[in-house]
């Protein structure tokens, strides 16, 4: 086994302190979302994960003999990136390769896994419920490769007297998945094209976007990692957070052209305009407060305004009356 493990350079607490205001949920909205909770009907609406179509491309897959599978974190941008460089890889060498999303929620299981002829499964930004690479190796005696920066994912390595197969660890707490498994394939088809004479010199991203992509995984790892030390860090999670829908290879068959067109510039703009609408419908909302007295008067005043029909911008119109309240002296 291989085990490349490194602690994160000078990274912040995990727990961030906000603006300090306090949002009261009205009793009106808390009646309403009590009426309207219902439990989840489960498993129909999660089960799509390990659906017909992914059972039928991993069947199809054992009757071709595919020899590579990638199941990446979903629905996670880190793996979903990480799902695209391994498919430009394979590509670029024209290696069959089965790209699946993987979500914790009714996963894949082993034995949906076990595909005749598969010699190297890769496990991109996870590694899966305890022993599970292990037995996936195990089962298919083939090659598992697993990359992953969480710290969680120490607890779920196995016991190292004990055989994990032909197994390989590649958990970088101070390098996101998406970078991690960036350098793995562009250094591997680098190695690959250089010992081939008949082969020409290839790079996994094409010339052209090679930078532009390299800044947007720099800001992908600044969230993976809660660094939130580069500038615009919240416009841009806002702004690449509506593509998280669409990160389904299988419902989703242009996803790998959609991410690689995807800029850091374009994502932050969105990301504010989105931050300036909610604002301005905000402050609508705030334009109409009115002064509360908290405990008849005994523990001070503070604004507050009538939202029940927004509680969406909760977050929004809290921190502009923490605001309005501190500059007129009140709680």
């Amino acid at each position: 086994d291989q085990l490349n493990t490194r602690p994160s350079k000078s990274r912040p607490g995990t727990q961030r302190s906000c603006d300090g205001h306090t949002n009261i949920m009205p009793l009106s909205l808390l009646r309403s979302w009590r009426s309207c909770a219902r439990p989840l009907l489960w498993p129909p609406q999660l089960r799509y994960l390990r659906s017909d179509a992914a059972l039928e491309a991993i069947a199809k897959a054992a009757e071709e003999r595919t020899p590579a599978v990638v199941l990446y974190n979903y629905p996670s941008f880190s793996g979903a990136f990480s799902a695209l460089f391994a498919y430009l890889f394979h590509s670029s060498l024209k290696i069959p390769c089965l790209v699946l999303p993987f979500s914790s929620v009714v996963p894949l299981r082993v034995d949906d896994l076990c595909v005749e002829g598969l010699r190297t499964c890769y496990l991109l930004d996870f590694i899966g419920p305890k022993e599970f690479a292990v037995e996936l190796s195990r089962k298919t005696a083939s090659e598992v490769i697993c990359f992953d920066h969480r710290k969680s994912a120490l607890s779920k390595l196995p016991h190292p007297e004990e055989p994990s197969g032909k197994v390989t660890f590649h958990i970088d707490l101070g390098k996101s998945s998406s970078s991690a498994v960036y350098e793995y394939f562009s250094s591997k088809l680098k190695d690959v094209t250089s010992t081939d004479e008949n082969a020409a010199a290839k790079s996994l991203v094409d010339i052209n976007s090679q930078d532009r992509v390299e800044s947007l995984l720099r800001y992908l790892e600044d969230g993976d990692l809660r660094c939130w030390r580069f500038p615009d860090i919240k416009a841009f999670s806002i702004g690449i957070s509506e593509w998280r829908s669409k990160l389904n290879c299988i419902t989703n068959p242009h996803m790998y052209k959609q991410l690689l067109v995807m800029s850091v510039g374009e994502l932050i703009a969105q990301g504010n305009s989105h931050i300036s609408t909610r604002k301005d419908a905000a402050m609508e909302f705030v334009g109409k407060a009115f002064k509360l007295q908290l405990g008849r008067g005994l523990y001070g005043e503070c604004l507050g305004v009538r939202a029940d029909s927004n509680p969406d911008l909760s977050d929004e119109i809290g921190r502009e009356l923490s605001l309005r309240s501190a500059a007129a002296g009140l709680r």
